[in-house]
């Protein structure tokens, strides 16, 4: 069968039929008048710096989509933070790549928005074992999108085995509460038991212990059960979990008490940020989904900003071909291209963060995952990312600035 579950196929999506229809209408209207200009299109989601940063990732996608395009491409490093002003830059002949705005900005939003939630987590639980669970939340089509977000974002992995083979990552994860209940009520220590004589030795053997008695009762039973438990896992509703941390200091205690001071303690469960912050102290790690996959994706737009070599734009955008700037006390900027680099705070140069990614419809740059998920946690480290974000510019943006500025 085609395509069983209805998704876009992705020939449709790198031949422009993945897009709105009024830019179908655009191309006929173009074709008729015979118009083409020259422009410069440039995806922003804020126009100015806000103080809010969040982590862009897509970039490869984007590559691959206007690959063969007589365009030329630049764009911010994959993992890069960036708060107001383009992250992308297109140069080419309208028509080259009019009817990819859709898909194009489809491609970026979702995903940054995945690894800014995904960064959240991480700074919340900086010294933590985080791992997304997230998978189930999103269409089964884009779960590798959402895992490799996460892992760009630092957290330690995921649970979702075909992300892992697109990813070539692993896949983690242990038992459910469904495999609990086929053993049954008070036959608890059989299912671990049987976990245990059946999964590969190199599975971490972690207990789910909050099915049908108190957490405390079915971790101190897990513990006695499997001679080598490295944790237990408690994933224990909202509605009946009380005060989750009393509960993983009280398991803790009595771990310890009983000499298991080396199993660990493992929470989930519609966790967030602010939970993981309150909990760091008292569980050696965490699963977090939700707090992930719900993020709003990034309110990108593409627009253009120069025609045939003259500046243009609608009301309320910014004309002219810009430039981000970062400076080495973490501050973001725009400024008009031309304007050189802007100063920062201690008048320390600004560095410009856009780099050529296609040339003439070329790729000319690519980059690892590890790359960009260390560059994601350098530039969090630089900007000062948090949960709780705001604050003024480093750099001083300079819309009065022209050709020939100094």
């Amino acid at each position: 069968m085609t395509n069983p579950f209805g998704t876009v196929p992705p020939e449709a999506i790198l031949e422009g039929r993945a897009t709105d229809a009024y830019f179908d209408r655009t191309r006929e209207t173009l074709a008729h008048a015979g118009k083409n200009p020259h422009v410069v299109a440039e995806v922003t989601a804020d126009q100015f710096p806000t103080g809010e940063f969040e982590v862009l990732t897509g970039i490869a996608d984007v590559a691959t989509l206007l690959s063969g395009r007589s365009v030329d491409v630049d764009a911010l490093p994959d993992g890069q933070l960036f708060d107001g002003g383009p992250v992308a830059r297109i140069e080419g002949d309208y028509l080259a790549f009019a009817e990819l705005e859709t898909a194009l900005l489809g491609l970026l939003s979702q995903a940054s928005a995945f690894a800014t939630a995904a960064l959240e987590v991480r700074r919340a639980a900086p010294d933590s074992r985080v791992l997304s669970f997230g998978a189930r939340h999103v269409h089964p089509s884009i779960a590798s999108v959402v895992e490799r977000a996460a892992l760009l974002a630092g957290l330690d992995g995921f649970s979702h085995v075909a992300a892992g083979e697109v990813l070539g990552r692993e896949a983690s994860g242990t038992m459910p509460h469904a495999l609990m209940f086929c053993f049954g009520e008070g036959n608890q220590a059989d299912a671990w038991a049987a976990f245990d004589e059946a999964v590969a030795e190199d599975v971490p053997r972690v207990a789910l212990t909050d099915t049908f008695w108190d957490e405390k009762s079915e971790s101190l039973l897990a513990a006695e059960t499997v001679e080598d438990l490295a944790g237990v896992r408690l994933d224990t509703t909202g509605s009946r979990r009380g005060d989750f941390r009393h509960i993983a200091r009280e398991i803790r205690w009595e771990l310890d008490a009983r000499g298991h001071e080396d199993v660990e303690i493992f929470l989930s469960g519609g966790l967030g940020p602010g939970d993981l912050r309150e909990l760091r102290d008292v569980a050696d790690g965490f699963g977090v989904g939700g707090a992930i996959t719900d993020a709003d994706p990034v309110d990108f737009a593409l627009d253009i900003v120069a025609l045939d070599g003259d500046p243009v734009s609608k009301r309320g955008k910014l004309s002219g071909v810009k430039e981000v700037y970062r400076t080495p006390e973490g501050g973001h900027g725009v400024a008009l291209a031309d304007c050189g680099e802007p100063d920062g705070d201690e008048g320390d140069e600004g560095e410009a963060l856009l780099e050529p990614l296609i040339r003439d419809g070329e790729v000319v740059r690519e980059e690892s995952l590890a790359a960009a998920t260390d560059r994601c946690l350098a530039d969090a480290e630089a900007v000062g990312f948090s949960v709780i974000q705001g604050g003024a510019s480093g750099l001083e943006e300079r819309p009065e600035c022209s050709e020939g500025s100094e």
